[in-house]
């Protein structure tokens, strides 16, 4: 092979070289194969129990019984089942004692991924692939971003959003728009 036919080559060898290492940046951006490897362990308490072991102050009681605050209260709760990725836990709808709701996840033990979410759902929870990529069709309520794949967390319910309307919650991957795991809301 001649001078002439090696200078031909190699400007279209570097542009290929170019191209396939941008593809591979942006395939590993948009995949972000990595955090199938990486755990992110979340534990917190439910709002409103935190003091509840705490002793009264001392000092004389003006207040009468009705003066405590009362206990949070589960409204539904379900167990999660696998979709996309296996995934385990319980999932509870809680009024709090000042009248606000938490969806409160417990438990929760699924793959970590791009882009997960928490949503609040009309659709029905369906086994296998057919419960993929129905949580976002109808109405729901995104309650923000996944904490952490495994552990125990709470995500706040809107003011505004009548959460017993809702009848399940989806660990939803909003990048590939399709379901970790999700739960079906059974009333308490």
């Amino acid at each position: 092979m001649g001078p002439g036919r090696r200078a031909r080559i190699r400007p279209w060898a570097g542009g290929v070289l170019v191209a396939a290492v941008a593809v591979a940046g942006l395939g590993l951006y948009w995949f972000q194969p990595w955090k199938l490897w990486q755990d992110e362990t979340v534990q917190e308490a439910l709002p409103g129990t935190a003091d509840a072991g705490r002793a009264p102050a001392a000092g004389p009681s003006t207040a009468g019984p009705s003066a405590s605050p009362a206990a949070p209260v589960t409204l539904a709760s379900g167990e999660l089942i696998d979709h996309e990725h296996a995934t385990s836990g319980t999932v509870r709808l809680v009024r709090l004692a000042d009248g606000s709701h938490v969806v409160r996840v417990e438990d929760l033990d699924t793959s970590n991924g791009p882009d997960l979410r928490v949503l609040l759902s009309d659709a029905p929870v369906r086994e296998g692939r057919a419960g993929w990529h129905v949580f976002d069709d109808g109405e729901h309520v995104g309650l923000g971003g996944l904490k952490g794949n495994r552990g125990s967390q709470n995500y706040p319910v809107p003011a505004d959003v009548d959460p017993v309307r809702y009848r399940s919650v989806s660990i939803w991957c909003d990048r590939f728009d399709v379901s970790f795991g999700a739960a079906r809301l059974d009333p308490a």
